[in-house]
């Protein structure tokens, strides 16, 4: 272990937090193994030889979307070939199909749509809670929120429209949208798409209303590590603010390093991150994240088998089973991303871990068959 490495090991080790230039240090450490090491040692202290993963669906109702961001391949223009969107009939029949399948939690996320009114999503939110009430709702990134507020011809209201939506049926929110935390990349990636504070007043005002959320960071295009780390700190002080709010308020449960895939693009030109490289990002994710409970590996845009390795390297949390996912498509694959619990469970254990099946809020879940239920809570 280098001499830097071990000044920042007993920082960690005695809880301390990292700054951002020993975040710097982390990035550029020849030192790939250690830094896992060190970051597996955190995981451990929070999780022991627990790894999470659950049993999820995932429905992206529409990829028409008003933005044209470059780093996407998923959006379509109305009249584009492949544009879709679903019906909230055809949103409920696949909750009732995934609640009867056993699944736990519905992740719901798409495009934002020009023309749909804001009743389509409460709407939506209603009839999947009719049909199949004992799932959780986890849907709509920040930028979703936002635009759902502007149709609802309350831009400055983000609480009263997070409010309705709760009441609707909402459980939580998913991480996406945050991208990088930076104004140059914002412009050149993804302009038009809401900045760094508008996404955190989201979430902060998803947390006083008592709602968990998901935090994500897309990497390995044109931004800096100086962005990353940038990006970590704004996360992680929005974090201290919510944990100092109290037990009543919600957080941030985890932590999801996606990694840029260039593949259609605007952006294809870009090779994307290395699989050293998604190491080491998620590696400093778990060591600049301290007062983050879980770290994801999101095996749809790592793979399975990178997941694994990463499990050793500071996630602890696995994802689940998806079924569907239309925005990233890794390898060829196709809109039916789907592995099940055996290969799950095979994947944390071959990782030398003990598998932990949870709902969305981190509980864990004793289950026989499609029947399922919470057991006692372990961490957040």
């Amino acid at each position: 272990m280098t001499p830097t490495l071990k000044d920042i090991a007993a920082k960690v080790d005695a809880g301390q937090r990292l700054s951002l230039e020993e975040g710097m240090a982390l990035f550029r450490t020849s030192d790939l193994w250690e830094l896992c090491r060190l970051a597996n040692r955190v995981r451990e202290r929070l999780h022991g030889r627990r790894a999470y993963y659950n049993v999820n669906r995932h429905v992206n109702y529409t990829n028409i979307c008003a933005l044209s961001c470059k780093f996407c391949s998923f959006y379509r223009k109305k009249d584009d070939d492949g544009a879709y969107e679903f019906d909230v009939q055809a949103i409920a029949d696949e909750a009732a199909a995934a609640e009867a399948a056993g699944a736990t939690e519905i992740h719901i996320v798409g495009g934002l749509h020009p023309w749909q009114p804001f009743s389509y999503y409460t709407d939506m939110l209603r009839a999947i809670r009719e049909r199949a009430p004992k799932l959780h709702i986890k849907a709509f990134t920040a930028v979703e929120i936002v635009h759902l507020a502007r149709i609802a011809k309350r831009p400055n209201d983000i609480a009263g429209v997070l409010r309705d939506l709760k009441e609707a049926g909402l459980g939580s929110l998913p991480g996406g949208g945050a991208e990088v935390f930076d104004d140059r990349v914002h412009d050149e990636a993804f302009k038009g798409k809401i900045r760094s504070d508008k996404w955190l007043q989201v979430h902060c005002e998803a947390h006083k209303l008592g709602m968990n959320t998901n935090a994500t960071i897309l990497y390995g295009h044109i931004e800096s590590l100086e962005d990353r780390l940038h990006h970590m700190d704004l996360l992680r002080s929005a974090q201290d603010e919510a944990i100092a709010a109290g037990p009543a308020s919600g957080r941030f449960q985890t932590i999801i390093p996606l990694p840029f895939i260039p593949d259609e693009s605007e952006l294809e030109h870009l090779p994307g991150p290395s699989g050293v490289e998604n190491l080491r990002m998620l590696a400093v994710c778990r060591l600049m994240l301290d007062n983050f409970a879980h770290v994801k590996t999101f095996w749809i845009m790592q793979t399975l088998e990178m997941a694994e390795l990463m499990l050793q390297a500071g996630a602890d949390d696995i994802d689940g089973t998806v079924v569907w996912y239309d925005i990233t498509k890794v390898g060829g694959s196709d809109t039916h991303q789907e592995t099940d619990v055996k290969r799950l469970v095979r994947a944390i254990r071959d990782a030398g871990y003990e598998p932990v099946e949870r709902d969305t809020l981190y509980r864990p879940v004793l289950r026989e068959g499609a029947q399922w239920r919470v057991a006692e809570a372990v961490g957040v």
